[in-house]
């Protein structure tokens, strides 16, 4: 059902099939009504390197061209510069259609009203209002055709903004290598570089929606592989990978492959008293250090749920395992992998050793993420049903239950999480300890509780 391509966080779906020309005509026409509700004009229009772009960008534009809004077209472009063409002044509004690092036959669309991320009950009712248009106008003929979009080229002023912001950095030597797996990143990344005249290698940075060389998503070991072989062959200190649309980053140093919680500790080293809000998978020690140098908070998982939470909370910045950083101090609060990469080489411009202050850190044993499969209308209900039944299950001492997003649940060596995850029908699970043996042991006696709830339904 059209419905089912309206997520959390952003609307997805396979090109052809889910995402038509009808179909996201009727988006764009219901969109934009939405858009002019809210108070927004100008909208900016742009999209990743799929190959599909060109289609899907035409029949948006058709729609939000039916509701009378001043359309401007930014090209292709990484998904945080479409933020930035927001919260720069220069937009009311913004919408850009990416795949992030989902395979090459999905595309979809980010969309941004104000200063605000246009998601959950929003999103689920724009996709009620697109399914009662479809069924009345199945090919959205009563759409108009008017395809006008005034061009607009905001990658000068996202350069310029680089080059004013981190003039200090400029000329920095340290050698360090990107890839960006043939995303959108290359096309801004490599206008910084210049700019700064920072020493970078540079891998599949043409932008190729065909993604030849491997995927554009950097949680997936496999996907880093050209990144490590090529710090080795070059000797360079520090390697940055990108994801499809340049809104996550992967930090590799020496032999470690920095997870984003601890790039925000990292980052945190060189801000004074900041607020740092993390998600419910971060590590126990981003919390506990960061409280160190100043304050630390725990939030729900996603781009949507984390913006909303840094302006209620106040947040410096924020920070998810899988890469999102998020960067109020000095900038604007959204996800930019891009800015997060500069930042890096800010602290080591300032000489912090990265695996130097990792090691500082207690030694702690984790998972990474492992999901477990269900379905769409029980994924919620497991997760209520595990909570019902922690009192009584087979596991050590709790100490303390977190369940803003999920459930974490803290023991004396370690915790435990599930969570139902608000894009695809699984389960996510993450443990951490303070020893193999007690990793193994807490991930062991969850993990019978979740299959044994799980099988229940």
């Amino acid at each position: 059902m059209i419905k089912d391509i309206f997520r959390e966080y952003d609307i997805r779906g396979l090109v052809g099939k889910e995402l038509n020309d009808a179909s996201v005509k009727a988006i764009g026409k219901a969109l934009g009504e939405q858009i002019k509700k809210r108070g927004a004009k100008r909208v900016s229009v742009g999209y990743d390197a799929r190959t599909h772009a060109p289609m899907l960008f035409s029949a948006l534009v058709s729609g939000l061209n039916a509701q009378g809004l001043e359309l401007f077209d930014i090209g292709l472009a990484p998904t945080p510069v479409g933020y930035f063409s927001v919260f720069s002044g220069e937009f009311d509004a913004n919408v850009m259609i990416t795949g992030s690092h989902n395979p090459k036959e999905y595309n979809g669309f980010k969309i941004t009203i104000g200063t605000d991320s246009f998601f959950g009950k929003d999103l689920e009712a724009l996709g009620a209002v697109v399914e009662s248009m479809l069924k009345v106008d199945p090919l959205s003929a009563n759409i108009t055709t008017d395809k006008r979009a005034q061009k607009f080229d905001i990658l000068s002023k996202y350069e310029d903004f680089y080059a004013k912001n981190f003039s200090h950095i400029k000329g920095f030597a340290l050698p360090f290598v990107c890839d960006f797996g043939n995303g959108a990143a290359g096309v801004a990344a490599s206008r910084i570089i210049k700019a700064l005249n920072l020493n970078a290698k540079m891998l599949y940075a043409e932008p190729d929606g065909n993604f030849p060389n491997h995927h554009p998503d950097p949680s997936i070991e496999a996907n880093l592989a050209d990144l490590k072989t090529e710090l080795k062959a070059s000797g360079a200190k520090i390697g940055f990978g990108f994801d499809g649309d340049g809104d996550r980053i992967a930090v590799l140093c020496g032999e470690r492959s920095i997870k984003g919680d601890e790039l925000a500790y990292l980052y945190a080293l060189n801000m004074k008293n900041p607020r740092v809000l993390g998600e419910v998978k971060c590590s126990q020690n981003m919390y506990d250090e960061i409280n160190k140098l100043g304050s630390a908070f725990m939030g729900k998982t996603g781009h949507s749920n984390i913006k909303k939470a840094m302006k209620e909370l106040n947040i410096d910045m924020a920070a998810e395992v899988s890469g999102h950083i998020f960067f109020k101090e000095r900038y604007f609060g959204f996800d930019d992998a891009l800015y997060a990469m500069v930042r890096a080489l800010e602290l080591l411009y300032k000489g912090i050793d990265f695996e130097g202050e990792l090691d500082k850190l207690p030694k702690l044993y984790s998972t990474d993420e492992i999901k477990v499969e269900a379905t769409e209308s029980t994924k919620f209900a497991v997760i209520e049903r595990i909570k019902a039944e922690l009192k009584n299950a087979d596991l050590p001492e709790i100490l303390d239950i977190v369940d803003i997003d999920g459930l974490r649940v803290r023991f004396e060596a370690g915790w435990a999480l599930v969570r139902a995850s608000n894009t695809t029908p699984v389960l996510v699970t993450r443990f951490e300890a303070s020893s193999e043996r007690d990793l193994a042991d807490i991930r062991e006696r969850f993990g019978k509780l979740i299959y044994k709830v799980k099988a229940e339904f």
